[in-house]
């Protein structure tokens, strides 16, 4: 092995290589048998005539040169030829035409060679921290991490995590009343992984939804084991959010489940997410009652939902939405933001109305007539829409049957008993 001594001006580098987290043993032995390997061939033109033996736990290597033995006189490149004197001095019965392997000392290369090594040792090293670093981030893509404040700038912040990596949490990323001082930790996910100029950049968020989704996941047990389901999510950040969920166990309730007991669960999110105002409702395929639920607390009186195909051919999902008067504001919400929410989170246009049949005091709801209808059936044409006595008449036979699926004779019945009510009160007048 070369002596200690030898390499002294390099063991600084060789033991920042040897220290590299997340680099395995087999990749550190091929980068420096690489880097000698490098400046061999800037030497002499060529390495293929050299061995390369690399022992990096010890900071040790070994350079072996292999030579052809040639007659004195006919030496031409001693880097892959030898005479036969000093080949007879290495192995004293060499012949004319051998192959003569004898060691080379790294050191005896001069000043120049070391530096070259330890900048091209150097070099991998960076680029193989560059490679490591976008591999780990982009395995964490969409998971929450923390991350201290270094510097906060006018459009981003820069923070390090725990290994001293820099990672950026640009302006547009973070909930508008965040604000952070140096040292402070900072939670977010991994948004984006990107490799520009060969030069990682990690970007965090604190705006996307799937921050929110990883923070219910962290504080909801049900969600995190898979017996609750996150189906949409539409979040307009530090305002409110509306998340959609699904349990696949009947014994659940999922709404209850997220907010917790007393709203343990979920006062957690609301404190991370700067008091955003969060609501959860119960997901369901139905588009009619989804819009419904998302339109919370509004309670609908009746809903129209169609597809209309614009001028360029394109498909948009629309629902037409009708309500009492006085809750209509509930719909809309301050600012725009219930409707605006709902919108985003069922994928639909929604259109809000002024229902003047249901501001009429004649009009009677669905629930007074429980002792008459089945509370079944009250629930199906709940379920499109239907709340009152007129919302069901208004609607043509077929239509009832078709949309809330119930069985003709059902539908009939229904209409017979809402319709006598009105007959009644005409009579009556």
């Amino acid at each position: 092995m070369a002596k200690r001594e030898e390499i002294v001006s390099m063991i600084d580098t060789l033991a920042e290589f040897k220290d590299l987290k997340n680099i395995d043993k087999e990749t550190m032995i091929s980068v420096l048998e690489d880097s000698f390997r490098n400046v061999i061939a800037k030497m002499f033109g060529t390495d293929e005539n050299y061995d390369v033996i690399i022992n990096p736990e010890k900071g040790d290597f070994e350079i072996w040169r292999n030579r052809v033995a040639v007659a004195d006189q006919e030496l031409e490149d001693p880097n892959l030829q030898i005479t036969l004197t000093e080949a007879r001095k290495i192995v004293p019965d060499s012949e004319i035409g051998e192959e003569i392997t004898d060691e080379v000392h790294f050191a005896k290369f001069g000043r120049r060679a070391i530096l070259n090594l330890r900048q091209t040792l150097s070099s991998k090293i960076l680029e193989l921290q560059k490679d490591s670093l976008l591999a780990k981030y982009k395995e964490k893509t969409g998971q929450i991490i923390a991350a201290e404040v270094y510097q906060v700038w006018k459009k981003e912040i820069l923070l390090l995590d725990d290994e001293g990596n820099e990672l950026l949490l640009p302006k547009t990323e973070q909930i508008p009343t965040d604000f952070y001082r140096k040292g402070e930790t900072v939670r977010a996910i991994v948004q984006k992984v990107d490799n520009i100029n060969n030069n990682p950049k990690i970007t965090l968020s604190r705006t996307d939804n799937v921050f929110l989704q990883r923070l219910f996941e962290l504080e909801v047990p049900e969600i995190h084991d898979g017996l609750i389901t996150i189906k949409a999510i539409a979040r307009i950040p530090g305002e409110r959010a509306k998340v959609a969920v699904e349990s696949y166990d009947d014994r659940i309730d999922p709404v209850g489940a997220c907010v917790g007991m007393k709203g343990s669960r979920i006062h957690g999110i609301v404190r991370e997410l700067r008091n955003e105002n969060i609501d959860v409702i119960n997901y369901t395929t139905n588009d009619a009652l989804f819009i419904q639920r998302a339109l919370s607390p509004a309670k609908v009186s009746s809903i129209r939902v169609y597809k209309e195909v614009t001028e360029k051919e394109e498909e948009r999902k629309k629902a037409e939405v009708y309500l009492r008067p006085e809750e209509v504001s509930l719909a809309i919400g301050k600012g725009g933001l219930n409707i605006k929410l709902a919108c985003m989170l069922t994928d639909y246009i929604i259109d809000v109305f002024r229902d003047i049949d249901t501001a009429d005091e004649e009009d009677i709801y669905l629930d007074e007539f429980a002792d008459e209808i089945d509370s079944w059936v009250i629930d199906a044409l709940k379920n499109i829409g239907c709340y009152t006595a007129k919302n069901v008449l208004a609607m043509s036979r077929e239509e009832i049957i078709e949309r809330a699926d119930l069985e003709e004779q059902t539908v009939d019945d229904v209409l017979g008993i809402l319709s006598a009510e009105f007959e009644d009160d005409e009579t009556n007048d």
